[in-house]
């Protein structure tokens, strides 16, 4: 008898998690938000080109403003790319949290189904500054320990508006945050599909990959 849960059954490879935190908050409407689902698409659609990364890079989507699940993990075979609205506000910190938890929860997932899985990436991604009293601090520090411990690595993506003041202190020291060229998202999603199929062809537990050069954002001071 075969015991597990179907999806790892029909799928038993190593698992490459990438969480996509994402600002859906009202200052995204427009422009901004339709080149973040355009870039979803580029993103699942190039990472389908390499048959094993296709089948071993799980993503989940998280959306903040308000904060929800938009997307559980699947792998990239299985994902239909939704279409992001913008709305609300940004709850930053309660986002970072929750999708701390999310990856976590996956990852007993992995164990309890005897899944190996490479560390997880968190993608943040937004173009303001958290809400007034959002726990941003908290979720910060949770960045630095797990990135610390070597549990998952953390990128930040400021687009046009994004306070990077605060992402510079989110974000890992030795990974700071990257400023978007204008809404060059599809140069982004193509930049990170080329890294997740590079992460996932690797060893589990190995070496961190050399990734692909940045050029689709800059490093601000």
């Amino acid at each position: 008898m075969i015991v597990g849960q179907p999806e790892f059954v029909e799928n038993p490879e190593n698992r490459c998690p990438v969480i996509l935190l994402v600002d859906t908050s009202g200052s995204m409407a427009g422009g901004p938000i339709e080149a973040l689902n355009e870039g979803l698409k580029t993103f699942r659609e190039t990472v389908l080109e390499d048959e094993q990364a296709s089948l071993r890079v799980d993503v989940a989507i998280v959306g903040f403003g308000p904060v929800e699940l938009v997307q559980d993990f699947v792998t990239i075979d299985q994902l239909n790319p939704p279409q992001l609205v913008a709305n609300g506000l940004t709850p930053m910190g309660e986002a970072i949290s929750f999708a701390l938890d999310l990856l976590e929860s996956r990852k007993v997932t992995y164990r309890a189904n005897g899944i190996q899985y490479y560390r997880p990436w968190v993608f943040l991604i937004t173009d303001g500054a958290p809400n007034p009293g959002s726990p941003w601090q908290q979720a910060a520090q949770r960045v630095q320990m797990a990135e610390q411990q070597r549990k998952l690595s953390f990128f930040a993506v400021g687009v046009q508006g994004a306070d990077m003041n605060t992402l510079s202190q989110v974000a890992p020291p030795a990974r700071p945050p990257l400023m978007l060229n204008g809404l060059d998202f599809k140069s982004m999603f193509l930049w990170l599909s080329d890294s997740m199929v590079r992460v996932s062809s690797s060893t589990v537990g190995g070496d961190m990959v050399a990734l692909p050069p940045v050029g689709w954002g800059q490093i601000t001071t």
